[in-house]
């Protein structure tokens, strides 16, 4: 399969920034095949709506530039509406049991959660942070300006706090055992 495809669909499926070395370890392929195939990549979106945005060592999908007002406009129509259930209960996860992976909210939800994710990012109510356990992944925790809009001053002070964690903790080790012990019956 050509390989600038498939470095096409993994950065549309990651929606994040992907370091080029890894982009050669997951589609089994070298740095120097990947940076041949990201120009490639590049000739093919232009004119397009997409674009390849590009440091020394990292690339993602992103908007093309003569498309910025209408995206411009998508965010602003986007911030004024309400978060909505699943952004509730996503912002919720975070405030509970953050710094956490996506991987670690999508599983307690049960669903993809990156557009939700994507969304809190934008509007600023909680940020991304490099994750010290594992360089491929980032945690999500809640920003200062939300904790001030919420008129709290520590993370601790959300209502039912410890209670809350200790169902949250309770629901994921039970997960976890059910995975590892499966009920017969």
């Amino acid at each position: 399969m050509n390989l600038s495809k498939q470095i096409e669909a993994v950065l549309f499926w990651k929606a994040e920034p992907v370091n080029i070395g890894k982009l050669a370890e997951l589609l089994g392929s070298d740095v120097v095949a990947v940076r041949s195939a990201l120009v490639e990549l590049e000739t093919m979106l232009a004119g397009r709506g997409l674009t390849l945005v590009q440091t020394a060592d990292e690339v993602m999908l992103g908007t093309a530039k003569d498309l910025s007002p209408l995206i411009e406009k998508l965010t602003k129509d986007e911030l004024s509406r309400d978060l909505g259930k699943a952004g509730l209960e996503t912002l919720s996860i975070i405030l509970y049991q953050g710094p956490i992976t996506r991987a670690e909210i999508d599983y307690i939800r049960g669903v993809n959660s990156q557009f939700i994710i994507r969304n809190l990012l934008i509007r600023g109510l909680v940020e991304r942070v490099e994750n010290p356990k594992d360089a491929r992944s980032f945690l999500y925790k809640t920003t200062l300006d939300t904790l001030s809009h919420l008129g709290i001053s520590k993370i601790e002070e959300l209502p039912e706090y410890d209670i809350v964690r200790k169902e949250i903790d309770a629901f994921r080790n039970s997960k976890v055992a059910d995975i590892q012990m499966p009920n017969v019956q």
